[in-house]
């Protein structure tokens, strides 16, 4: 299936069968809650060393875009520890974080290896807002920016939740590049088309489970 026959196929509605749906929903409600019963021990540690590394908040929100159609979008606050020291795109404004970064504290640098500054999007997942496995959610001025120079950018969020971790990410990492975008468009998209038959979306989502912990274990993150 080519990238214009499956857009075509995206703006259809209900191109997701209700069986995937469900038990995605159910999925991500059973995985997040396990992981945070089971992470919830190390919180007052982590928070601690946030207070005892920089100054700011413990907690840091940001809009993000998140399930969308041809027509519209739903934003919300993606909520995470804080890695960065406070305000740090006041002088830049918004832009991607890259390797060794300056802005990202010692503590936050660690977090980000090991993707615990990501347990807080918990409640993002009770909430509806996102999925335990997705599309990486963009802010809506990177999105704007980048639909202007890669074709069927939005599309990648059709009709699905943005997600903690993700084909991309665990493929890929974040973005620093145009190019590291039009990337991830292909792999977004390829997450899609497995979300449209049940047994290729459970082998998706086994895949992206087992690299995701792989990430996590070897500290890959960034």
């Amino acid at each position: 299936m080519n990238i214009r026959a499956f857009t075509q196929q995206k703006m259809m509605v209900n191109y997701i069968p209700m069986s995937v749906r469900l038990t995605k929903r159910l999925f991500d409600l059973v995985l997040a809650l396990l992981l945070l019963l089971i992470t919830l021990p190390i919180w007052p540690l982590v928070m601690l060393a946030i207070k005892l590394d920089s100054k700011g908040p413990i907690f840091f929100a940001q809009k993000r875009i998140g399930r969308s159609t041809a027509d519209s979008f739903d934003a919300f606050y993606m909520v995470k520890f804080r890695t960065m020291v406070e305000n740090a795109e006041a002088k830049t404004g918004p832009i991607w974080a890259t390797k060794n970064d300056p802005r990202i504290t010692r503590v936050g640098r660690f977090m980000r290896k090991t993707r615990i500054d990501e347990l807080p999007q918990l409640f993002n997942v009770f909430k509806g807002d996102m999925s335990m496995i997705g599309p990486r959610p963009e802010r809506p001025s990177i999105t704007e920016n980048l639909e202007n120079q890669i074709p069927l950018f939005t599309e990648r969020t059709y009709g699905v939740l943005p997600g903690i971790t993700g084909l991309a990410q665990v493929c890929q990492g974040y973005d620093e590049t145009i190019e590291d975008s039009r990337n991830k468009l292909g792999y977004d998209l390829s997450y899609s088309v497995a979300m449209s038959s049940f047994s290729g979306w459970i082998l998706m989502d086994l895949f992206i489970i087992w690299k995701t912990i792989i990430v996590v274990v070897l500290g890959r993150g960034q």
